[in-house]
């Protein structure tokens, strides 16, 4: 992989807020949008303990993600996809996910000064995070159905 494939990868990670998280649990597939904060290609997201998705995320860490716009030319298509697993984390690795995500959502970094319902719901939530074991970057402005494939081999993973 070319260090300006994984920084482009990066900046997309960063510039983009929704990632659609697949799990599948005793129920099935699933899948649910949810908002995120990246370090690197590691991603953090929040949400509800008892969510289907984090339900399933408690049987199997196996999890998909994708991260795209909405598209209407298919020449202008870009997007991530990632294969990983994914869990609740806690302690120094939930402080660290909390600052990130405080950077980049500043009404959840700024608690003392949200709306009492935004105070309120994430006192009911957990922090979740997703370690790719493979990445794909789709950009079909290069060519339709360019996909390269993230060496993540040389990043760290954990």
């Amino acid at each position: 992989m070319s260090d300006a494939l994984g920084m482009r990868v990066q900046r997309y990670l960063r510039d983009h807020n929704v990632a659609t998280v697949a799990t599948s649990g005793s129920d099935g597939p699933w899948a649910a949008a949810v908002f995120y904060v990246s370090d690197g290609y590691t991603l953090y997201f929040l949400s509800s303990p008892t969510s289907r998705h984090c339900l399933d995320l408690a049987q199997t860490a196996r999890v998909a993600v994708t991260i795209q716009e909405d598209y209407s030319d298919w020449l202008e298509i870009k997007g991530v996809q990632i294969e990983g697993v994914a869990g609740e984390i806690s302690g120094a690795e939930e402080e660290k996910a909390r600052k990130l995500y405080g950077r980049k959502f500043p009404l959840v970094g700024l608690l003392a000064q949200a709306p009492a319902a935004i105070v309120k719901a994430m006192a009911k939530v957990r922090w979740y995070k997703v370690v790719p074991h493979r990445l794909y970057f789709i950009d079909n402005s290069l060519g339709l159905g360019n996909r390269d494939e993230v060496d993540l081999s040389m990043s760290d993973k954990a």
